[in-house]
């Protein structure tokens, strides 16, 4: 396993900072690693306090009567200088639960009101999202959505569509659009099982 003997930070941003990684693996490679992190300074990144906390959240909430509609949003991404199809998500406020992010959430990207539903720990603990540039952890919320939509709550810096899809739709999305690989993994769930849900367990509650 590598030593990791300095860290450096780069930028002094809001939402994200990039940090230089200084270390030598066990075949005696020096590596300066670029890394992609939420912390705010070196002390708080999972490289040195090496806990799995959540810096963001992703909601998979069903929607509908008949729960046979999933909530996304259409998003512009800069990275992508284009659309992409993603679960309502952001990032965890300092002395906010994960749940209590996911609600939060939901209602300002959406406008929607969630009410998430206990699954496993192990199904909603937070995980990487591209552990080869960042050290970014995302927990999932399951639950379902009521109310209705509207755009009156989200940052001006957003630009955001809200999708409501039926399993047609998500077909189609699958096979034509761009889509978030978090986002991707659940719309299988949704697409395939009779249940949606089914793989939270019989214990699911709300």
């Amino acid at each position: 396993m590598a030593v990791i003997k300095k860290i450096t930070k780069l930028t002094d941003e809001r939402f994200i900072n990039l940090y230089k990684v200084s270390g030598d693996n066990k075949k005696g490679h020096h590596s300066d690693y670029i890394v992609a992190s939420r912390a705010s300074d070196v002390d708080s990144m999972k490289t040195v306090t090496h806990k799995n906390n959540a810096d963001s959240v992703a909601v998979y909430s069903l929607y509908g009567e008949n729960k046979d509609r999933v909530v996304l949003v259409r998003q512009y991404r800069y990275p992508i200088d284009g659309w992409v199809y993603e679960l309502p998500a952001g990032l965890v406020d300092e002395g906010e639960s994960f749940r209590e992010a996911a609600i939060r959430e939901m209602h300002e990207e959406t406008g929607l009101t969630f009410t998430p539903v206990r699954a496993d720990e192990s199904l909603e603990k937070p995980r990487y999202t591209s552990v080869g540039m960042t050290d970014e952890a995302c927990a999932t919320v399951y639950g379902y959505a009521s109310g209705t939509v509207s755009d009156k709550y989200m940052e001006e810096s957003e630009e955001i569509e809200i999708v409501l899809a039926d399993r047609d739709e998500v077909r189609r999305i699958l096979k034509e659009e761009r889509v978030a690989l978090i986002a991707a993994y659940q719309l299988m769930h949704f697409l395939h099982d009779s249940e949606p849900f089914a793989f939270l367990g019989a214990e699911l509650e709300i």
